[in-house]
């Protein structure tokens, strides 16, 4: 069933603030195999002018696609999770995130369209410091597969 093409638009709240500490950027940077020294060297963060360890790029991914989470889960946009795949994944940064950025993202649908009778959502994570201040967004793409029909469904 396509979902409900008035909901392209709609806004949800602020996520709750998540505090970014520099063992997380640590073990990402560890996990995704990027040694960039900034990653996990203050002084190498220092030295480049950022006022502490910068996290890799896709970090975010994890703190954008929680808040994601309340667009995925709202029941009247009738999304079905379990059929759910990550179809795409893009970020567009006002400056890197430090440890000790306190970030809250607003997530927004920004397009629902069907394909072959999947869903296609694009979501937009936009995510602030705790000043306010822009500090990357982020696009996802999910796709709700069509369900199975016809024999051996």
């Amino acid at each position: 069933m396509a979902l409900d093409q008035s909901y392209v638009g709609r806004s949800y709240p602020p996520s709750a603030p998540y505090e970014v500490g520099r063992e997380k950027i640590r073990e990402f940077a560890e996990a995704v195999g990027d040694t960039h020294p900034a990653y996990v060297d203050r002084e190498a963060a220092l030295a480049l002018g950022h006022p502490d360890v910068i996290a890799p790029p896709t970090f975010v991914f994890a703190i954008t696609f929680k808040a994601a989470g309340a667009v995925v889960h709202d029941p009247e946009l009738g999304l079905d999770y379990s059929r759910v795949v990550h179809g795409d994944q893009k970020f567009a940064y006002t400056r890197p995130v430090h440890a000790g950025d306190l970030l809250s993202v607003t997530s927004t649908i920004e397009a629902i369209k069907s394909l072959a009778g999947n869903d296609i959502i694009d979501v937009r994570g936009e995510v602030h410091d705790e000043k306010g201040e822009h500090v990357v967004t982020a696009w996802t793409k999910l796709v709700s597969r069509a369900a199975a029909t016809g024999e051996g469904a």
